[in-house]
């Protein structure tokens, strides 16, 4: 079956209806980090284009004061806060707290007011404060951006529309290591649990606020 056939049987089936935006959005921006950004690092890929997308997203929000969160990963060197997560993925040593490894790529121009949230799992809001801080701020629909799209987005994505948001993920601005699993989890979290569209859908939303 091609992804089209497979829609369309999920469509019959009463599955990957559309939750639309709401009045209130926030931008998440996950672990576009330079561990992640850099093709040279061992958990990095090429996301330059997914990177530059989400730029001219933030523009926008920034303009319309809107809440703006990033994430990234983080150990203590011992990473003991890793747990079983280090020995599946052994790579997620290069994440200790304090190094470069762990900062927001700088083409993002993260700014003084904005969040970070330092998570230790794949989703931003796992044992974490991003819902109260979102839920404070009155926001009703989540726009998840970042990597990578089969873990962290991902995850990021359902623990969304499970706090109650509605989630929607601009496909522009989302990327992974490679082409199958980005493109079965996008198709995945637009079947069920947010809405995956264009970047520019998201920026005429953004504009009519």
């Amino acid at each position: 079956m091609t992804w089209k056939d497979v829609q369309q049987d999920y469509q019959r089936k009463g599955l990957g209806e559309s939750v639309g935006f709401g009045q209130r959005p926030a931008i998440v921006v996950v672990d576009f980090i330079k561990s992640f950004t850099d093709p040279a690092s061992p958990l990095g890929s090429n996301l330059d284009a997914e990177v530059e997308a989400t730029g001219r997203l933030l523009a926008l929000a920034r303009r319309k004061r809107l809440p703006t969160v990033f994430t990234t990963v983080a150990y203590d060197p011992n990473l003991r806060e890793a747990g079983v997560f280090v020995r599946k993925l052994p790579a997620l040593k290069l994440l200790v707290k304090g190094s470069e490894a762990v900062e927001v790529d700088p083409r993002l121009g993260m700014l003084p007011d904005e969040h970070l949230i330092v998570k230790s799992y794949a989703s931003a809001f796992f044992g974490t404060a991003l819902s109260s801080l979102l839920v404070s701020q009155s926001v009703d629909t989540v726009i998840v951006t970042g990597c990578t799209t089969s873990g962290c987005v991902r995850a990021t994505a359902i623990d969304a529309m499970q706090n109650g948001f509605r989630t929607i993920v601009p496909r522009q601005c989302v990327g992974d290591r490679a082409e199958m699993p980005h493109e079965a989890n996008l198709f995945d979290i637009n079947a069920k649990y947010g809405d995956v569209v264009d970047l520019d859908e998201v920026l005429r939303y953004l504009n009519s606020l």
